[in-house]
């Protein structure tokens, strides 16, 4: 059959699709695995030591971070008060800074950061008549657990905080403060049945529509992986682990959000691309929402870049939304 033209040629054929066939497999189990590692990596907590308290100071603006943050600690440290909770078997700790207010503010770090990332970003919020409260989220800094679960489990150890600030401080009005996956921890506590009303409202730093949205963007530009399949792998992977998919995410359920919210999103975010903070804002139900925009800034450093614009755009937030009562300072 084969000593013919004919039959060289269909050989040739079969050879070449049975090579193709093979490639295509062995391209499919490579990438699979490769999400799943991915996966592993980004989104478990592998030991102790991992996700601890300046563990991701890997560049000059993130040590910048820490180090202006140790001093507010420094200049702030006999107002801290150490506390400790436990939800959903978990031991989770904390940190209260008491200025002697009623009303504070929760920060929520993104991922790999712990309670000291949000000395930074809450220096301001004393003089503006608000108490501070940091913390560790779960599998981060001293706290309990092994998954970053992009605020599907966290944003229920966030309102046990609130409810601890409530009924053991005697603080009556809660602003949160979220960076990254932790706006979608604040967004996600506002939107649950459990919310107290006395958490009033959020602002929300480098929120992304989606994590596998923004997760699409690391495998391509810092990863330097293909999407398909590795996201399918690693969010199959994901939701093995933890029960949630990273196909569902915050522009799913922000139509839900009856608080008010400020947006501040850079122009130049790689991974939360600018269109994703249009696109939730214009699904938020109510008037009560605003976006700050910077020219200039990577993902989660936009204090760094112009903190005056920065902590204006929140204290100006802060008087319109909440009883426009803050400290007269």
């Amino acid at each position: 059959m084969f000593d013919t033209p004919l039959g060289i040629a269909l050989f040739a054929l079969l050879v070449l699709l049975g090579t193709a066939t093979l490639g295509f497999i062995l391209y499919m189990i490579w990438y699979t695995v490769a999400g799943h590692i991915l996966r592993y990596a980004v989104l478990t907590r592998t030991k102790k030591t991992k996700w601890t308290h300046g563990a991701g100071a890997k560049n000059p603006v993130t040590e910048m971070i820490y180090k202006e943050g140790e001093k507010w600690l420094e200049e702030n440290k006999q107002y801290k008060k150490d506390l400790h909770i436990v939800n959903d078997g978990l031991n989770l700790y904390g940190e209260y800074f008491d200025f002697g207010f009623d009303r504070a503010v929760i920060f929520v770090s993104g991922r790999t950061e712990s309670s000291n990332y949000g000395y930074y970003f809450t220096q301001p919020y004393r003089s503006w008549g608000f108490n501070v409260f940091v913390f560790d989220q779960r599998a981060h800094g001293k706290s309990d657990g092994k998954y970053n679960t992009l605020g599907f489990e966290e944003h229920k150890d966030l309102i046990k905080w609130a409810e601890l600030l409530h009924n053991e401080f005697n603080v009556k009005s809660i602003v949160l403060h979220g960076v990254c996956i932790g706006s979608s921890c604040c967004l996600q506590a506002l939107i649950s049945p459990a919310c107290p009303d006395y958490l009033n409202g959020m602002i929300a730093d480098g929120m992304y529509t989606r994590f596998a949205d923004s997760f699409n963007n690391h495998l391509s530009k810092k990863f330097k992986q293909p999407t398909f399949p590795t996201m399918y792998a690693a969010d199959l992977s994901f939701k093995l682990a933890t029960g949630h998919s990273m196909r569902y995410g915050n522009i799913d359920f922000i139509d839900r959000l009856k608080k008010p919210i400020l947006f501040i999103h850079s122009k130049e975010d790689r991974y939360s691309l600018p269109y994703m903070a249009d696109a939730l804002c214009a699904k938020v139900p109510h008037e009560n929402k605003k976006i700050v925009w910077f020219e200039q800034g990577k993902h989660s450093h936009l204090r760094p870049t112009d903190s005056e614009k920065y902590d204006g755009a929140v204290k100006e937030f802060l008087v319109e939304y909440f009883d426009g009562a803050l400290a007269a300072k």
